[in-house]
């Protein structure tokens, strides 16, 4: 393919919500943030919106972040709509960054309320702005485990999901990274992720080992148990209180729970690639059998050949399904 871009045949408008949610939160972060809207060529009229969010560590320009003979995520949607058939919507690009790197899209009193930001304050901005009929929201890791727990949390406001190798079955995608946390705390900065987090903003991001454990460790830590982390920080051995919080919020653990939400969806799509790094293959497939356990098996499940990264070419594919059953 061509190694530049060209002028979608839809439209894509730059637009910023303000949050009444956001605003105040507890690290700082802005309450005004970008939003992106997709509309498929000769849009009009209600359509289903289509909402797109992001893994851990995204902001909403890095949707145009080029990849060598691979098209953006903005040209894939434009081409899945403008030249694939797909049945018309609107897909919303939402931002849900913060200082730590992500919110998991939850409301947490350590680094805000993304989860009111995201049901109440965007879809309120999207729907005053688009006549909308049903939602659907999708994203892959953090955003897809953010898909997984919006639908199962709000069924009133998103009627399906797609997840992408979202984060599922804590034990395998979790765990193993506060034994090299903890290692990178002794060794470095005397058990203190104060000390960390100082030296982190005053150096290039991700540029030391241990940097990626830590971050998304304390990151999960300030979205699931703000304040408390699960684990010693001097052995590693699990603080069980505090662990057993985390996995309340494991979406596998949560299908049980949420099950006639789950029942009342009019979409499904999980998948993830057979050498996630992450496992989180394994995680997609616990997440299928909680489904099935409780009578959802309508269910389009599928895993694939690849990693967990770069796999933005499945967007589109989940995204053709949810326009397709929410049309």
């Amino acid at each position: 393919m061509e190694p530049w871009g060209k002028p979608l045949a839809g439209r894509l408008a730059e637009l910023e919500v303000e949050s009444a949610a956001l605003r105040g939160n507890p690290l700082g972060d802005p309450h005004v943030r970008p939003l992106w809207v997709y509309e498929p060529p000769g849009a009009e009229g209600p359509l289903p919106a289509l909402y797109l969010i992001q893994g851990f560590t995204g902001q909403v320009d890095m949707w145009r972040n080029r990849s060598p003979f691979r098209p953006t995520v903005p040209e894939l949607v434009d081409r899945l709509f403008a030249e694939e058939g797909c049945p018309p919507a609107r897909v919303v690009f939402v931002d849900a960054w913060t200082s730590y790197g992500g919110s998991q899209f939850l409301d947490s009193a350590g680094v805000g309320r993304y989860h009111t930001y995201l049901c109440e304050d965007v879809v309120a901005f999207v729907d005053a702005r688009y006549p909308t009929t049903l939602r659907a929201i999708a994203g892959k890791s953090s955003g897809g485990y953010g898909a997984m727990v919006t639908a199962m949390l709000r069924p009133d406001v998103f009627s399906g999901l797609a997840t992408h190798a979202g984060d599922a079955l804590f034990e395998l995608c979790y765990l193993p990274d506060f034994r090299e946390a903890v290692r990178a705390l002794r060794d470095q900065y005397d058990g203190s992720f104060d000390r960390f987090w100082e030296d982190f903003r005053s150096r290039p991001a991700l540029s030391k080992g241990g940097d990626h454990a830590l971050v998304n460790t304390f990151a999960m830590a300030e979205c699931y148990t703000p304040g408390e982390l699960p684990f010693d920080v001097a052995t590693g051995e699990l603080l069980w209180d505090v662990w057993e919080r985390w996995l309340a919020w494991d979406p596998v653990r949560m299908v049980e729970t949420h099950a006639d939400a789950l029942r009342g969806l009019r979409a499904i799509y999980v998948d993830a690639g057979t050498r996630d790094q992450f496992f989180l293959d394994l995680g997609a497939e616990a997440f299928r059998r909680a489904l099935e356990r409780i009578g959802v098996t309508d269910v389009f499940f599928e895993l694939f050949e690849a990693t967990h990264s770069a796999i933005e070419y499945r967007y589109p594919i989940a995204l053709r399904y949810l326009a397709e059953r929410l049309s």
